[in-house]
C-alpha cells in the first residue's frame, strides 16, 4: 500500500521547573540560596529515513509526544534536559501547517527539521539573589511544550518518471529496464500507486518512478493519475511511454503533454525520452507520424525486450551526472 499524504500532532516537551533551596552545610552559617535550575524539555524532530519509501513506515501513530525536563536540584544541580523525539519521515517529504503554508522541505539525506520545540527549564533562587534579597524564595517553572498540528504530503525524489496511458506497457517497461516489480495486466489501470525502480548501466545507478496511467482530463481530475502528478514534479526527466500499436500513437504523445502543461507549466519544460513501445505487435505507421513531425523515439518491445538496452542509454544520457550514485565495490586510495 502506499500512502503520500498524512496529518499528525506533535508535542514538545515541558522544560523541568527550578527550585527553591538554601545551602546547608555544618560550620558554613548562611550557606545562601543553591536552587537548580530545570532541564530542557525534549524537541520533535522530523529527519530523512532513506529506507522509508512512504509514509505508510511511519506507522499507524498521529500523535507523537516528546519527555519532559527534569526539575532541578539543591546545590545549584540542573535538571537533566530530556531526550529529543525522533520521527523517520521518507525522503521528499513536505510539512505544512494548518493552514497549508509550506514549513519545510525534506529533500536531503539524513536531513533534520525541529517541528517542536522543547520548553526550556525554569530558573532556580540561586539566580534571585540581590546584596538587599540574599534570601529569594522564588523560582520559576518550565516553560510549556509546544503544539502543532502538520501536515505531511510526500513527493517521490527520482531521476526519471513514466507518462503514459492505461496500457501503454509502462509496468512492463519498468521490469525490462530497472529492479522495480509494478503489477502487470491486460487491463487498464493495474499500476495503481506510484513505483519505484532503480537503474543500473554504465557503472551507475538513477531511480525511475512509474505512476498510473492518465486519461485526457486527468490534470482536471478524470482518471487516477492525477493523484500521482505531484510525484513527477521533482523528477529531471520524463520517459513517455507510447503504445506504438494504437491508432492515434502521435495524437497520444501531444495528449500528454498538453495534460502535463495544465497541471503544472514547469512540467512541460523538462527534458523527456519517448519510447515507441510494442514494436512487436507491428508499429510501421506510429513510426512513420513520429518522424512526421521530427519527434526522436527509442522504439521498444517491453515483451521481447527490444530497445530495452538502447533506452536505458538514452534515459543515461539524459539524466545529469549529478543525480546518479556509483554502483559496485569503491576502493580508497
Amino acid at each position: 500500500m502506499f500512502l503520500d499524504e498524512k496529518n499528525i500532532e506533535v508535542r514538545s516537551g515541558r522544560g523541568g521547573d527550578g527550585i527553591c533551596s538554601f545551602h546547608r552545610e555544618k560550620f558554613v552559617p548562611l550557606g545562601g540560596p543553591d536552587g537548580g535550575d530545570g532541564g530542557r524539555g525534549g524537541h520533535v524532530i522530523l529527519q530523512v529515513n532513506e529506507r522509508y519509501t512512504t509514509l505508510l513506515d511511519m506507522g499507524n501513530t498521529h500523535i507523537y509526544k516528546a519527555k519532559s525536563g527534569q526539575p532541578g536540584g539543591a546545590k545549584r544541580c540542573s535538571g537533566a534536559s530530556a531526550e529529543d523525539l525522533i520521527i523517520s519521515v521518507p525522503r521528499g517529504t513536505i510539512v505544512k501547517d494548518e493552514q497549508g503554508h509550506i514549513l519545510t522541505d525534506l529533500t536531503e539525506p539524513g536531513q533534520k527539521w525541529i517541528a517542536a520545540r522543547g520548553g526550556k527549564g525554569g530558573m532556580g533562587n540561586q539566580h534571585f539573589a540581590t546584596p538587599k534579597v540574599q534570601a529569594p524564595r522564588k523560582c520559576t517553572p518550565g516553560e510549556k511544550g509546544e503544539v502543532r498540528q502538520l501536515f505531511l504530503e510526500l513527493k517521490l525524489m527520482a531521476d526519471v518518471g513514466l507518462v503514459g496511458f492505461p496500457n501503454a506497457g509502462k509496468s512492463s517497461l519498468v521490469n525490462k529496464i530497472s529492479s522495480g516489480r509494478p503489477k502487470v495486466g491486460d487491463y487498464p489501470f493495474t499500476t495503481l500507486e506510484p513505483v519505484l525502480g532503480i537503474v543500473q548501466v554504465n557503472g551507475h545507478s538513477f531511480v525511475v518512478a512509474d505512476i498510473p496511467g492518465l486519461l485526457e482530463g486527468a490534470s482536471e481530475g478524470k482518471g487516477l493519475g492525477h493523484q500521482f502528478l505531484k510525484h513527477i514534479e521533482r523528477t529531471h526527466t520524463l520517459l513517455f511511454v507510447i503504445d506504438g500499436f494504437a491508432e492515434n500513437a502521435y495524437e497520444q504523445f501531444k495528449v500528454l503533454k498538453e495534460e502535463l502543461k495544465a497541471f503544472h507549466p514547469k512540467l512541460a519544460e523538462k527534458n523527456f525520452v519517448v519510447a515507441l513501445n510494442k514494436s512487436d505487435l507491428g508499429i510501421e505507421n506510429a513510426i512513420k507520424e513520429f518522424k512526421k513531425h521530427r519527434q526522436k523515439v527509442v522504439i521498444t518491445s517491453a515483451v521481447t525486450g527490444e530497445g530495452c538496452a538502447e533506452l536505458q542509454q538514452a534515459l543515461d544520457a539524459a539524466v545529469p551526472h549529478m543525480h546518479k550514485k556509483s554502483i559496485g565495490w569503491s576502493k580508497k586510495a
